[in-house]
């Protein structure tokens, strides 16, 4: 456990210094509150903006009243981790899982230096794993050692589930972070719902063999998920096109709902170094915060 603090901790030296080198002081941090939130009700003016009215407060007759909202500068930030069986796989000596938990802890103690709510979900078909967000570098190390003594119950996959149960335990409005290989069906309405009440940013996991399957003639294919095993030609032209087509797809229909949701997309690729892409990821909130402001 020791170890592993100290590791994240390294990487997020090495990320804070990357940002303060490329961006040359003009950083805003990924968790740094840039909406505005309900503060109170006061009586309508001449001039307010009809759209602010609180139809339910001015229903009760005592006059018409408009919404007051105050800007957010304490931060909420969740994350949602996929756990299910397919995360188990990896080229190198990292999984995709491995790398999901280790991105959910540098995570944890980013959020925790700038003083945000910072709670998480591990998610298979059903809930693996739930710590409600709280403040301070403790609660970082909670969930840290809540990843690493992690064992998942069920191997299956149900992110509309997953987004489903974090969505009734999520109720203010909040940074989301939702790690995933997506290999599912079945999930855009709930991601819809999901980017349309938070701030959603999407770490897309992937692994260099699902991206280049090798050629070793007929061979059984054990599916984690199901428990059933496949006999496929790997090297059959047809299946190996179908199956790349497949993924590409796959890909392509993750980004186009991100797109269409306006939720940050970002691929992590479990063979190379993740702390450059999570600078990317820093990079893309950058910009969108100065787009907003």
């Amino acid at each position: 456990m020791k170890e592993l603090v100290k590791k994240l901790r390294k990487y997020e030296i090495r990320i804070r210094k990357a940002i303060t080198t490329q961006m040359q002081g003009d950083f805003h941090s990924v968790f740094k509150g840039t909406g505005l939130e309900f503060d109170d009700v006061r009586a309508y003016q001449y001039g307010d903006d009809v759209r602010a009215i609180d139809w339910n407060v001015s229903a009760k007759g005592h006059g018409t009243f408009v919404k007051t909202y105050r800007e957010e500068k304490e931060q909420s930030v969740f994350l949602m981790l996929d756990v299910s069986a397919s995360q188990l796989i990896g080229t190198g000596e990292q999984q995709k899982l491995d790398v999901g938990k280790e991105i959910c802890g540098v995570l944890a103690l980013s959020a925790a230096r700038q003083q945000s709510q910072i709670g998480i979900i591990c998610f298979s078909d059903q809930k693996e794993k739930y710590l409600k967000p709280g403040k301070g570098i403790q609660q970082a190390y909670s969930i840290i050692k809540a990843l690493n003594e992690l064992e998942p119950v069920s191997q299956k996959t149900n992110l509309a589930a997953g987004i489903k149960l974090t969505l009734d335990i999520i109720k203010r409005r909040s940074i989301i972070l939702l790690l995933s290989d997506f290999i599912d069906n079945d999930y855009e309405k709930e991601l819809g719902m999901l980017a349309k009440r938070h701030d959603l940013i999407v770490l897309h996991l992937q692994d260099l063999r699902e991206q280049r399957l090798p050629a070793m003639g007929i061979v059984p294919i054990f599916d984690k998920e199901t428990g059933r095993t496949h006999w496929l030609n790997t090297s059959g032209d047809e299946f190996r096109k179908r199956y790349l087509a497949r993924y590409a797809q796959n890909k392509q229909e993750l980004m186009r709902i991100c797109q269409k949701y306006q939720a940050n997309y970002l691929t992590i690729e479990t063979n190379e170094d993740y702390v450059p892409q999570l600078i990317n990821l820093f990079r893309l909130r950058n910009k969108s915060t100065k787009k907003s402001a």
